[in-house]
């Protein structure tokens, strides 16, 4: 999986306590969790694990949560998992997500993983995961910028899955977690605290 820290809201590294492991599959990312599991290995393991499921993998060609036995294989992963979460991918769309509201409000951890720099949907799956009233962990993943990390804060997300080489390049990253704390946000410039009294 490569050598990655989760950073939560603050911009502290939370990776050490992190628990979540990613069931693998031919199509998991790079990313997605600090660790993974196998189907298999899961199975024959006594003890319960925090598991990541990739959502396209549980739904039908219509995006609806499919039956039959993806819905026997979710239940029996449910049986030996303590949480459960799911990971989305640019596969699933803003609509597709609303028509799983009550399927995505279930889940302890959403983690969107962003493929590309200039894919702007992860904002968006954000934004309405806490519009649908989504209170778990939202997490990033993928190719996200350090100037992006402030932004994706406002839309929703809670934690940020970065890799030891991108950590390494960002200087001073803490700054990225408060890069809007005084920013210009909408509002009426002189009314900002900057110009009282001007």
């Amino acid at each position: 999986m490569g050598n990655h820290h989760v950073l939560n809201s603050k911009g502290i590294d939370i990776g050490q306590n992190d628990t979540w492991l990613a069931l693998s599959t031919n199509e998991l990312p790079d990313g997605i969790a600090l660790t993974h599991i196998s189907l298999l290995e899961l199975l024959h393991k006594q003890e319960k694990f925090d598991i990541v499921l990739p959502l396209t993998d549980l739904l039908d060609a219509k995006g609806k949560l499919a039956g039959g036995l993806l819905q026997q294989l979710h239940e029996l992963l449910t049986e030996h998992a303590s949480r459960m979460g799911v990971w989305i991918t640019s596969d699933n769309d803003t609509d597709t997500l609303v028509n799983l509201s009550e399927f995505l409000l279930q889940q302890d951890l959403i983690v969107i993983h962003v493929p590309v720099f200039t894919d702007g949907r992860g904002f968006s799956y954000a934004q309405t995961l806490r519009q649908m009233g989504y209170q778990g962990e939202i997490r990033m993943a993928g190719k996200f910028g350090r100037d992006q990390i402030a932004y994706l804060l406002r839309a929703g997300a809670d934690s940020f899955v970065i890799s030891e080489h991108d950590l390494q390049s960002i200087s001073n990253i803490s700054q990225a977690f408060t890069a809007l704390a005084s920013s210009y946000d909408g509002r009426d410039a002189s009314a900002l605290p900057m110009f009282a009294g001007a």
